[in-house]
């Protein structure tokens, strides 16, 4: 049996305007899909889970929302609809949705909700792919981009930083054992870039 959690209420009336019908015609949706999904709050996000497992999540921004399926790599998605991280998430999704007009139709979103149970459903999990670990060129996930997207300073200092700065931030957060971990380091890393600094400041003379 699913469960709807209070604290995904609160995140939607808090939105912005534009936000809300759209938060919550996603939620539905999910809802209606999978009647097992369980609502939790991860990263400040809300996040739907399908057998304690992450099956998507959805968030709020200044200008539009954003939604990922956590095992978008492994899913078919016949129409491509689905845009990636990159990086060594495995997640893609529906970005820069600023009305619901934005997302696939609600026939195309369940079928990928479908699929992202069904691989549930038979154990899979997001394994890194070791091939990316030779790709010199930084890809910045855009979960850590939207995170600093409504901090002005923030997003200025990161342009500002060497590739080897940034890179420092960015395997920073891939490396988290854990979302909490992952969380945490998100959340600290958005406050030292927004004072200008870098990774391992703490070091520097």
């Amino acid at each position: 049996m699913g469960s709807r959690l209070q604290r995904v209420d609160e995140y939607i009336i808090k939105s912005a305007e534009f936000a809300i019908p759209i938060l919550d015609y996603w939620r539905e949706t999910v809802h209606a899909a999978c009647p097992d999904v369980k609502e939790i709050m991860k990263w400040s996000m809300p996040f739907f889970e399908y057998k304690n497992y992450n099956l998507c999540n959805m968030a709020a921004f200044k200008n539009h929302c954003g939604f990922h399926f956590w095992l978008a790599s492994k899913m078919s998605d016949p129409d491509q609809l689905l845009s990636g991280d990159e990086g060594n998430t495995g997640m893609a999704g529906f970005k820069k949705i600023a009305k619901i007009e934005d997302l696939p139709s609600e026939e195309q979103i369940v079928a990928l909700i479908n699929d992202a149970m069904s691989l549930i459903d038979k154990g899979v999990k997001l394994t890194k792919d070791p091939a990316k670990k030779v790709v010199k060129e930084l890809v910045v996930p855009d979960y850590f981009l939207e995170a600093i997207e409504d901090n002005p300073d923030a997003e200025e200092n990161f342009e500002r930083f060497t590739l080897s700065q940034k890179k420092e931030y960015v395997d920073w957060i891939l490396e988290a054992k854990s979302e909490t971990t992952r969380l945490k380091r998100m959340q600290q890393a958005v406050e030292w870039i927004e004072e200008g600094k870098t990774r391992n400041w703490k070091y520097q003379r």
